[in-house]
């Protein structure tokens, strides 16, 4: 389970990783729309930022099997989804509502969806192997 969950956080790298490119290649922070789709830069940095800690954490407790860092990791985690989530419904109310203003217009719903969708795999993965691994 711990490899699985590794495998899911990179496969959820690799599609977060496309859309920040997008976004970069759409203009990034410098199109910006209103206030209501507006991407801040520490979300959109801070959310990779963290995940990619999160994960150095994760291969520490490959790497020893101890759960403080499993938990450490899933706790990163934890804080890497809600930034997420933030910009998700951001995201709704531009290219997946009908209010959408500045880069994040150009991100194709199925990759943000396959985003989320392994991202929350991942999540699951990453909480049942911290559990199990306080057994």
């Amino acid at each position: 389970m711990e490899i699985a969950a590794l495998v899911m956080w990179v496969l959820t790298a690799g599609a977060g990783l496309r859309l920040l490119v997008r976004w970069l290649a759409e203009g990034g922070p410098r199109r910006q729309g209103t206030k209501v789709t507006r991407y801040p830069a520490i979300l959109v940095l801070g959310h990779p930022t963290l995940a990619v800690l999160a994960l150095a954490v994760w291969v520490m407790f490959l790497l020893t099997e101890r759960s403080v860092y499993a938990w450490s990791a899933f706790g990163a985690l934890v804080l890497v989804t809600l930034l997420g989530f933030v910009m998700f419904t951001r995201w709704l109310t531009g290219e997946g509502g009908k209010h959408a203003r500045g880069a994040e217009q150009g991100f194709p719903a199925v990759a943000v969806v396959a985003h989320g969708a392994v991202a929350t795999l991942t999540f699951v993965l990453v909480l049942l192997t911290a559990i199990t691994a306080s057994r």
